[in-house]
């Protein structure tokens, strides 16, 4: 009976993704589901034949010149893959793959929440019924920001953008877009592109930031991007923490010239931004953008997949 190959699953995963792991594979499974450092991240690439990782553990140059030769693949279990230093392992001869497609409806669902939820000044209105603190009431009371109607512009429009976009719809929503490339009409869904970024804050009473995290992205949204927002815009960002400058936004809530945000990451995670706590027009989740029991075992098989052709001696659906 042929040796079957070792991978080490790094955190714990959903069981119908472990209980096939383990059918296929010999697996170390990470029960413990904590954060592995580095040292114990080339430790293991030592005893194994592949690593499904998730975004909480990092693959820089530093580590990817010190991983064992062993290590043949990394299955990521994750659509970003800005926590692995690809060209680096790429010299390792390590193959990398992600998990596209399966997670976009749950991100965007995510960022309706948001977006909805910060419009209609949730957290300020949960915090009040909560506290017992809910004693009166008038046509002015809690008044928010109507999305129905809106002008929703969405940086990014690759499969969470697109399914953002087709969601955003159904609330009557002006569909302005900025993407590297324009798309075809299909995919486009008579939204309005714009081929520089500038053009398109200026009209966007919503933001929706659905771009890769990468060294020409940081920062994406800064003080001179804010400003040139409609007053009162909101802001919501489901991609990476890395695309906002969080001073700035902060700077931009005072002002009120961004009017609210919904946030599910953060340039520090976990833990987020302390900051963010004291003001109750920004909503906040714990990166949990893809966090469905469907979308959870979507993307769990979508990374077995991968292995499954690495090891058959295929090309991997997902390799970059």
């Amino acid at each position: 009976m042929p040796i079957r190959p070792t991978v080490w699953i790094s955190r714990r995963l959903s069981d119908a993704t472990v209980a096939r792991a383990r059918r296929d594979y010999e697996v170390i499974l990470n029960e413990a589901d904590g954060l592995s450092t580095a040292d114990e991240i080339v430790a293991m690439s030592a005893r194994v034949d592949a690593i499904v990782p998730c975004h909480s553990e990092r693959f820089p140059a530093a580590v990817a010149a010190r991983l064992d030769p062993r290590l043949k693949i990394i299955a990521n279990y994750s659509v970003g893959v800005d926590h692995c230093d690809i060209p680096a392992l790429k010299a390792r001869g390590i193959a990398v793959t992600n998990t596209p497609d399966v997670l976009s409806d749950a991100t965007a669902e995510t960022a309706m929440l948001l977006m909805i939820g910060a419009a209609r000044r949730a957290v300020e209105g949960d915090r009040l019924v909560r506290s017992g603190q809910w004693k009166t009431w008038s046509p002015s009371f809690m008044v928010g920001k109507q999305v129905t109607g809106a002008r929703l512009g969405i940086i990014g429009m690759g499969r969470v953008g697109r399914a953002m976009a087709h969601k955003a719809r159904g609330f009557d929503m002006e569909i302005h877009y900025f993407n590297r490339h324009r798309l075809p009409p299909d995919l486009e869904g008579g939204a309005i592109f714009h081929s520089g970024i500038d053009s398109l804050l200026k009209v966007a009473d919503f933001l929706s930031l659905h771009c890769p995290a990468t060294p020409e992205t940081a920062g994406l949204m800064n003080a001179a991007r804010f400003a040139q927002l409609p007053c009162g815009a909101v802001v919501v960002n489901t991609a990476r923490g890395a695309l906002i400058d969080e001073a700035d936004l902060i700077a931009a809530l005072q002002s009120g010239k961004v009017a609210a945000a919904g946030l599910d990451c953060f340039v520090t995670e976990p833990g987020g931004n302390p900051a963010f706590a004291a003001f109750d027009n920004v909503f906040m989740l714990p990166h949990i953008g893809s966090a469905t029991a469907q979308t959870r075992d979507a993307m769990g098989f979508r990374a077995l997949d991968n292995l499954d052709a690495f090891f058959s001696g295929k090309t991997p659906r997902d390799l970059l």
